[in-house]
């Protein structure tokens, strides 16, 4: 049936299987042969790797076991499939032992693209440093001419908007004592009674 080939290191179980397929998938309907597929994986190793209650739940499956269940899409999945499988305490991991050539490619694309990701991330972090760097020596910084400019137009646009809030305030309180506040009707009644 299925071929074994175990290591056991420290608290970590280490096999190779492969799993036979076809004999699941075929009692389905064709559209759910690829899903059977991969339910039939998470049966093996649970049965396989002695996981208490058989919970399918504590199976981990790598993207790419099921990116190559559904290659050839739905209706056609692979009849065996060979996998790694690692079990730490009560969790299994299971990963693909050879990948095809399309699953090849897309992972060290995907590798390419993390490497470039992690570069970037790097030089931001470079550049935030060369700032704080640059930061610290300049202490003291040498004023010029037109940093002065600047900061007396700061000074006098602020001076300017804050004159514009207060007209405004002063706008509002005019409109408000000159509006009547009406008296609701339950109080001018109990007014009148008085």
């Amino acid at each position: 049936m299925a071929e074994k080939k175990g290591k056991k290191t420290e608290e970590r179980e280490e096999r190779e299987y492969i799993i036979p397929l076809r004999a699941n998938w075929t009692k389905v309907p064709r559209y759910k042969r690829a899903n059977k597929a991969v339910k039939t994986i998470k049966e093996f190793l649970a049965r396989h790797m002695k996981v208490r209650d058989r919970d399918l739940n504590k199976i981990k499956l790598e993207g790419y076991i099921n990116e190559f269940v559904w290659l050839k899409g739905i209706k056609k999945p692979p009849v065996k499939i060979k996998v790694k499988v690692f079990k730490d305490g009560e969790i299994v991991r299971a990963k693909l032992s050879e990948l095809p050539e399309k699953l090849k490619f897309k992972k060290e694309r995907e590798q390419k693209m993390e490497e470039k990701a992690h570069k970037s991330i790097e030089k931001k972090k470079e550049e935030v440093k060369k700032n704080e760097e640059e930061m610290s020596e300049k202490k003291t910084p040498e004023r010029t001419e037109e940093d002065e400019k600047k900061e007396k137009e700061k000074t006098i646009s602020g001076e300017e908007s804050m004159k514009k809030l207060e007209k405004e305030a002063s706008i509002r309180e005019k409109h408000m004592s000159k509006s009547k506040v009406k008296e609701p009707k339950h109080q001018k009644r109990m007014a009148l009674k008085k």
